[in-house]
């Protein structure tokens, strides 16, 4: 008897998952099995942006010394271990000509060893080569772009040297020119037998809504895409991008799974625009929305504080949760305060408390049951940031958390006791009912 309830069980778990998976990712994900969870890495736009001058600032210019140094960090100071993997090159890495066969080449002086030299030292370290295209006559900075015609070749030579992710602008082309060309680089990446995770501007050049934007074809041709304007070095700049990814959360959140991913543009911890609580907030919020986790920071520098941020062990387990459901903005508060929830695998979520408030620390108070948590639960609760713990936490519980000025609370929460009812999958419904944590 008790190996047929044994059996049971396993037989409910198993379609409670298929299930799961058929409801959360209803988008068919592009077929190259790459991108299970959020690629993560260093990358350099926003901090080095299009610096070609390597007379006057050899340090920070665009070159290989750049790549080799944040591989060598990446690798040497405990990134690599915690899934920081990728070093992506941006734009203004190429020659402003292609060779005398077409095809793209680096520029000489700032990547003399090219290309492949990079990806082979970068490999040998345990990491990934990212690069930069763009699918138009010219990339954003003026560098040679992929016209369709070129799309084929340009994937083999990134192949050749070695690249094992390719992010693709879209300057300089028309709808109708993307429609065509993002599709084809896709079959043609596939096409090269090599691995290489596709990251697509195309959206964001679309406006990143339908009905220009079909997001279950952008998941059928990208592992991630960027969907909103780029990331600048300042608050406003993460507030804009929070506010039109949440504002348009019904449309954005079902897109999202494992292999194809919504892109909020990279982590600007470690910089100049942002506060301490600010760039907690960051880390966060990109983490709840199953973001990529692509740090575009200086890693020679960056101070312990920001390290510490970006290097928190359970933060980055919530953001590689491997069910990878995004997640939503349940709550929005007349007093500023915002609270976010992320459904995990095991029944466990993450919950996110965010401060808009520019006056002081703000004392909220909940309960799991105004946040549409199942009755007759019991919870453990551990802070993702202090690391202080609640155990016995009651659904119907009342509990109050005191949130800085642009500030964050963040939870971890699994359940050490469900109702028996509580056999159901999550929905894609929000904000707050049908959208409550999933037991697998």
């Amino acid at each position: 008897m008790e190996a047929a309830a044994r059996s049971g069980l396993a037989l409910a778990l198993a379609l409670a998952l298929a299930l799961a998976l058929a409801l959360a990712l209803p988008a068919v994900a592009l077929e190259n099995g790459l991108a299970l969870t959020p690629p993560m890495g260093w990358l350099a736009w926003e901090r080095f942006r299009c610096n070609v001058d390597c007379r006057e600032d050899p340090r920070n210019c665009i070159s290989e010394t750049l790549f080799f140094e944040m591989a060598d960090r990446l690798a040497e100071d405990g990134w690599r271990e915690l899934g920081y993997k990728y070093i992506n090159i941006d734009d203004c890495w190429s020659a402003k000509q292609r060779d005398a066969a077409g095809r793209l080449v680096p520029d000489p002086e700032r990547f003399p060893r090219g290309i492949k030299a990079l990806a082979d030292y970068v490999h040998a370290r345990g990491l990934k080569l990212g690069i930069y295209g763009d699918l138009g006559t010219l990339t954003c900075g003026g560098y040679p772009g992929t016209t369709l015609d070129l799309v084929e070749q340009d994937a083999q030579t990134f192949a050749e040297w070695g690249v094992d992710m390719l992010k693709l602008d879209g300057c300089y082309s028309t709808g109708e020119e993307q429609a065509k060309g993002y599709p084809e680089m896709a079959r043609a990446l596939n096409a090269t037998g090599r691995p290489i995770v596709y990251s697509c501007s195309w959206p964001a050049y679309q406006g990143g809504l339908p009905p220009k934007v079909n997001y279950t074809v952008l998941a059928e041709v990208c592992n991630l895409w960027r969907n909103y304007d780029d990331i600048q070095d300042s608050w406003d700049s993460v507030l804009s991008i929070l506010d039109w990814f949440f504002a348009n959360q019904d449309v954005l959140q079902p897109a999202a799974g494992p292999g194809h991913w919504n892109d909020p543009d990279m982590l600007i911890i470690g910089n100049f625009g942002l506060s301490y609580e600010q760039s907690r907030s960051q880390m966060a919020l990109w983490t709840v929305m199953a973001a990529p986790l692509l740090m575009s920071t200086d890693l020679r520098t960056i101070s312990p504080s920001a390290k510490e941020i970006l290097q928190n062990r359970l933060m980055i387990q919530i953001n590689q949760d491997p069910l990878g459901i995004q997640g939503r903005r349940i709550v929005k508060e007349k007093s500023h305060i915002e609270v976010f929830l992320r459904p995990l695998s095991q029944a466990a979520s993450a919950l996110v408390f965010f401060s808009r408030r520019t006056d002081m620390p703000f004392l909220y108070t909940t309960s799991l049951a105004k946040l549409h948590f199942p009755e007759d639960a019991v919870y453990e609760v551990q802070d993702v940031y202090s690391g202080k713990t609640i155990s016995g936490l009651k659904t119907g519980d009342s509990f109050s958390v005191v949130i800085n000025p642009s500030g964050v609370v963040m939870w971890y929460l699994y359940p050490t006791a469900l109702p028996a009812q509580h056999w159901h999958v999550v929905g894609q419904q929000g904000p707050g009912k049908g959208f409550d944590p999933v037991l697998l």
